[in-house]
């Protein structure tokens, strides 16, 4: 039997993540002490080994109680079919960014002008192939990961200050 912080180290997650899967009602201890402690045995070292793949795979927590608490294989593979799609639709997103990057140093010399404006950009990810909604989401991305370099790229385009702040804005979600 485990304490909550020797399963968390063996599976090497957080206390806290352990706990908020108790929370979600994916794991429960075996054993509760007088004490207050959590005894966890091996069949939930298993499904904890169950739900850390499934999260592997990109399955959302909310998802996660019918594959762990059900044996339903009908619902094992329509979830596991709709967690591809979704990958699938993520893979085309990114391959979309990919050849709009690529569109864009096959065009070096918009690398070595001072200045792209907002509306050259724009030209550039259509001609890539990306609609509104495709730049949107690159934007988000851009934001979530290096929002610094987001300012300065919107900066680099000349755009207007307050436009800068509302793309940020929704960019951040």
């Amino acid at each position: 039997m485990l304490t909550v912080s020797k399963l968390a180290k063996q599976f090497q997650i957080s206390r806290t993540t352990v706990l908020y899967y108790e929370k979600r009602g994916l794991l429960n201890p075996a054993v509760r002490s007088e004490n207050g402690y959590r005894w966890y045995g091996k069949n939930e070292i298993e499904k904890l080994s169950s739900i850390l793949a499934y999260r592997s795979y990109g399955i959302p927590v909310a998802k996660l109680s019918n594959l762990i608490n059900h044996s339903d294989n009908v619902t094992q593979e329509q979830i596991l079919r709709e967690q591809f799609s979704a990958l699938e639709i993520e893979i085309q997103k990114l391959r979309q960014q990919q050849k709009a990057i690529v569109c864009l140093l096959q065009q070096s010399n918009l690398l070595e002008e001072p200045m792209v404006t907002k509306e050259r950009w724009v030209e550039i990810m259509r001609a890539a192939g990306l609609n509104d909604q495709d730049m949107q989401n690159w934007h988000q991305q851009f934001e979530k990961m290096e929002p610094d370099a987001h300012q300065e790229f919107l900066e680099s385009l000349n755009i207007e200050a307050e436009e800068i702040k509302n793309i940020r804005g929704w960019s951040k979600g």
